[in-house]
């Protein structure tokens, strides 16, 4: 299988904000896990989504990178399923991070009596495996698929890495069992998800009016929360729905949907997460003070 060439300028912007995801997530994941007073759930899982954003752009940036610039744009079907599934595999988890934010949130705010019991690592692994177990079990199956397909004469992918349903559309036969599976997928994982996390700060909301509760500070958590995960829906519903619906949208703006959806958050959850979040921000400006303001003691 080969892969469309880009114009070796695109190599600027995307290098810039590649260097900016690693920047910024590496930075956030040593603050977290340096700092013993931020070993809290939330803070973990803060960690995690840095993780997330920053295992999605190494599954496609630097070869697309290297693309540009030196035009390799071969790529075999068994190596191209391999991307496919990490890409879409680490691509589950963002959703389902923010799930166990929002799990989090209702733990500290609606049985705060209880938060550390419930987020005990024990007790919270029952919400963990099945999410996982979920995201790899249907991320395998739709690549199992996909792999399955047979292809004709056509071997050029309109695409910067090998997503789902560019690879599908090379296909001979019929690719309607794909194209299902497709849409079942972003509806049980993506959809499912902002579903829970809806539902969760309902019940969070309505907890607080009931007690009296001051809510401004889990206000501003649910709110970050929603927007960011309500940014993330509507990029992969028109890079999914582009695919499956007749339209005249070019085949580059949907790769520029689907390449934005794998670097837009990791380049600003840092942000959302990092610098809105007052301890980890006072230790992100400790830890760049230590390093650019270090002093030498002479010797008496």
């Amino acid at each position: 299988m080969t892969k469309t060439a880009e114009l070796p300028v695109l190599f600027i912007p995307f290098s810039i904000m590649y260097s900016a995801s690693l920047s910024a997530n590496s930075l956030l994941l040593y603050v977290v896990i340096s700092q013993r007073s931020l070993h809290s759930p939330m803070y973990i899982l803060i960690a995690g989504m840095a993780f997330v954003d920053l295992s999605f752009p190494l599954a496609c940036v630097p070869n697309m990178l290297l693309s540009f610039l030196f035009d390799w744009r071969g790529i075999s079907l068994i190596g191209c399923l391999v991307q496919m599934f990490l890409i879409h595999l680490v691509g589950t988890f963002p959703s389902t991070l923010l799930v166990w934010m929002a799990l989090d949130r209702y733990f500290a705010i609606c049985t705060p009596l209880y938060y550390y019991e419930c987020m005990s690592i024990r007790k919270f692994l029952k919400f963990v495996i099945p999410l996982v177990i979920r995201n790899v079990f249907i991320v395998l199956l739709v690549v199992t698929l996909a792999g399955r397909l047979s292809f004709c004469s056509r071997n050029v992918i309109n695409h910067c890495f090998c997503e789902h349903m560019a690879l599908v559309e090379l296909a001979c036969g019929s690719t309607i069992i794909n194209n299902l599976v497709g849409l079942i997928s972003v509806f049980l994982v993506i959809v499912v998800d902002f579903l829970i996390i809806i539902i969760s700060y309902i019940i969070i909301f309505s907890s607080m009016l009931r007690s009296g509760i001051s809510g401004v500070k889990a206000l501003h958590t649910c709110v970050t929360h929603l927007v960011v995960i309500s940014v993330s829906l509507t990029i992969i519903l028109i890079t999914f729905l582009s695919y499956r619906i007749r339209n005249d949208l070019p085949a580059s703006i949907r790769v520029f949907f689907s390449t934005m959806y794998s670097l837009f958050p990791s380049c600003f959850n840092p942000i959302i997460y990092g610098i809105r979040t007052k301890e980890i921000r006072q230790h992100i400006l400790k830890t760049l003070s230590r390093c650019h303001f270090v002093q030498t003691v002479p010797h008496s």
